[in-house]
């Protein structure tokens, strides 16, 4: 679990209890999605927690012996946070978003009406927003099911990097929604290693009659500072791309976009291999160059020279 997602889960946690009076550990476990050893490690955190109210530096007074967990001193954070108009607005679109998965449709639509009925005007904005998934409803069922029932996911996995399909057994995680992409997280047998999988660039899936076996040093990714991670031993290749070539930007994993004006972009990639770069400013002909490094534009024009001459024989 990431660092800001105990956060939320902590910064929940105290009015939770304080609204119940008191609550023991297994039934805040529960409510909260995790196991009762990291509530105590949460409430073992929540004791360093100092507020400014009602007194200067008043330390949260808490206890669960035997079980039963008692929050005191903690008056001034006993109410559950208030949603703005961006924050309402932002939980509605997610919602609506999990609303399009089949096996959620009605539950989610139950908490949107609720939402948007104590939201009020804080809740309009969100309506503007229309959602489509992103994936094949197909391909969701599959990976739901072999996620609820903990079994070994067989798939095709289209690997732009390398303009491949690759085949792999993946023992799936979970699932995120991450910049607008839909991600299976999971133990790759084949990398054996953690591994994201963008489930539109799954071209086939299935799920087998072996249970998922997770090993235990498996630690889900921190995707707080986003999914692109750059090695010293990456080469950066700058691009400029025409309006017809701003697909690339949604394609592949930038370390930045900006504007040139005119609907025109310039992506900065990061990659150790720079063969399917070459490949890609092939693809892209008069819609996208390299720009640096001047090397790799220079063996993008022979490669292109040499394409030439096969059209002349």
């Amino acid at each position: 679990m990431s660092s800001s997602e105990r956060l939320r889960r902590l910064l929940a946690l105290v009015p939770y209890v304080i609204n119940r009076s008191s609550v023991s550990v297994e039934e805040a476990a529960a409510a909260f999605g995790v196991t009762e050893k990291q509530i105590i490690d949460d409430l073992n955190l929540l004791w360093c927690v100092e507020l400014r109210a009602p007194d200067p530096y008043c330390p949260i007074d808490l206890s669960y012996e035997g079980g039963e967990i008692v929050v005191c001193e903690a008056e001034s954070i006993s109410r559950p946070l208030r949603l703005d108009v961006d924050e309402a607005a932002a939980l509605l679109v997610a919602l609506r978003t999990i609303a399009g998965l089949p096996e959620h449709g009605d539950a989610v639509s139950r908490v949107i009406a609720k939402l948007e009925d104590a939201a009020g005007t804080a809740a309009r904005p969100s309506s503007q927003v229309a959602v489509e998934l992103d994936v094949r409803p197909d391909v969701l069922v599959q990976v739901r099911s072999g996620l609820d029932q903990s079994h070994r996911l067989k798939m095709t996995y289209y690997v732009p990097g390398r303009d491949e399909n690759t085949v792999r057994d993946v023992d799936p995680m979970r699932l995120l929604l991450i910049d607008g992409w839909s991600y299976l997280e999971g133990w790759c047998r084949r990398a054996e290693a953690v591994r994201l999988f963008r489930l539109d660039r799954i071209v086939d899936l299935r799920v087998l009659d072996v249970p998922a076996s997770i090993p235990d040093e498996a630690e889900p990714l921190d995707l707080d500072a986003g999914l692109f991670r750059p090695s010293p031993e990456d080469v950066r290749v700058t691009l400029e791309l025409s309006p017809a070539g701003r697909w690339v930007a949604d394609h592949y994993p930038c370390e930045s976009v900006s504007e040139l004006g005119e609907g025109r972009l310039r992506v900065v990639l990061r990659t150790r291999d720079v063969r399917w770069v070459r490949r890609l400013a092939l693809r892209l002909a008069g819609t996208g160059r390299i720009t640096e490094p001047a090397e790799l534009a220079a063996q993008v024009r022979e490669d292109a020279a040499r394409a030439l001459k096969l059209y002349d024989a």
